[in-house]
């Protein structure tokens, strides 16, 4: 089986995130790995929320490599798909699916490239492979992870999220947050006996806009950003309002304090209850680190050049494994394309699937086989 033949077994798992359901194919590939001679285990959060982890090689000199991705998928979306979602129909390069960029595709050639490499690692550093669970909506699959023992140590991580193959040097942080505003309600007509939730948020709304986040602009990242991208409030036109919500969405870029930001943002609001739902650093790998330059080497045939420093616009589980991997150099780097996921009639190129096997197995050999 090449890593195509994989991917189109994996999208075949249906792990739409809600609900996610990840353990059948979780065990598929865990599986796989067993047979090739990695030490597997599995981790369930919840009910079928099952992420795996597998250990080849390893010895006391040097950390292994870690690769990651995830196996859960988004919905489908409202819009009809032209080709089945799930039994991963081809057209030319294109292999369409949910999840085929984002990113099943992704962890098929970090599973190829594993049992490539497996009967090489013995006596060296060693790889581990985590496939996680619930990355989409919050990463929680990797951040339960993180609170085990399971992980282990790696001393650099590879993310096959979506890149195109271009070796991408980090990404934003996130912070999500609800914030609830309180009223008391009335008759519309006699709105002065009430106290108007809507007005509260809508207030807040406005200084939210306009929110200085006092910050550096990173020279690569850029600037922090924040998006209000829902509102609520109201159960009827003739009532006024005693509850209104709010969520909002920051990214930010490395020398944002996070405490300090959510700290001003509850003070700026006033009087609301905010729920913070999830809180995760940049990923930055400065990219004249060494071994992002070798990274960049062995990308640079594939591409047709050397690549320059870019990062992701998008979160990945690295911001939770490094909770655990402590300032290990950190690349995204996947077959996918960026730009297809989450999208009606998702692909991935073909090509890109075999070039990222290749990948993948150069930087294990480059680990395993160059010293510190």
């Amino acid at each position: 089986m090449d890593a195509v033949a994989l991917t189109k077994t994996l999208l075949q798992f249906d792990t739409i995130n809600p609900p996610g359901r990840e353990r059948d194919c979780a065990h598929h590939a865990g599986a796989m790995l067993q047979e090739w001679g990695y030490k597997v285990e599995y981790h369930e959060y919840a009910d079928r929320r099952t992420s795996v982890i597998a250990q080849g090689g390893g010895n006391d000199e040097k950390k292994p490599l870690c690769l990651t991705g995830h196996l859960d998928v988004v919905s489908l979306g409202t819009r009809k798909w032209a080709h089945d979602p799930f039994s991963g129909e081809t057209a030319g390069d294109k292999l369409y699916g949910r999840g085929s960029s984002d990113m099943k595709a992704g962890v098929a050639a970090i599973l190829i490239a594993a049992r490539s490499m497996a009967n090489k690692l013995s006596g060296t550093p060693g790889v581990v492979i985590v496939l996680t669970a619930a990355e989409e909506g919050g990463c929680i699959g990797s951040k339960k992870l993180a609170e085990t023992q399971l992980l282990g140590k790696a001393g650099a991580i590879i993310v096959g999220e979506p890149t195109s193959n271009y070796p991408f040097v980090g990404h934003k942080g996130s912070i999500k947050f609800n914030a609830s505003f309180r009223g008391v309600s009335a008759h519309g007509s006699m709105p002065h006996l009430g106290e108007n939730a809507v007005y509260k948020a809508a207030r807040a709304v406005a200084k939210l806009e306009g929110f200085d986040f006092k910050a550096r602009k990173h020279p690569i990242m850029g600037e922090p950003t924040l998006n209000v991208g829902t509102f609520e409030g109201g159960s009827g036109v003739n009532l006024v309002p005693d509850l209104a919500k709010i969520g909002v969405d920051i990214r930010t870029v490395p020398g944002v304090d996070h405490k300090k930001i959510i700290s001003r943002l509850k003070t700026l609001m006033g009087k609301a209850d905010v729920e913070v739902f999830s809180d995760l650093p940049p990923v930055w790998t400065a990219p004249d680190d060494e071994w992002m330059q070798r990274v960049f080497e062995i990308c640079k045939p594939v591409l047709g050049r050397k690549p320059k420093a870019r990062t992701a616009t998008y979160m990945t589980d690295a911001a939770n494994l490094l909770k655990v991997y402590a300032g290990a150099p950190t690349v995204v780097l996947g077959p996918g394309e960026a730009q297809m996921a989450h999208q009606t009639d998702e692909y991935c190129s073909m090509e890109r699937i075999g070039e990222a096997v290749a990948i993948y197995e150069a930087l294990i050999d480059d680990w395993t086989t160059k010293s510190n």
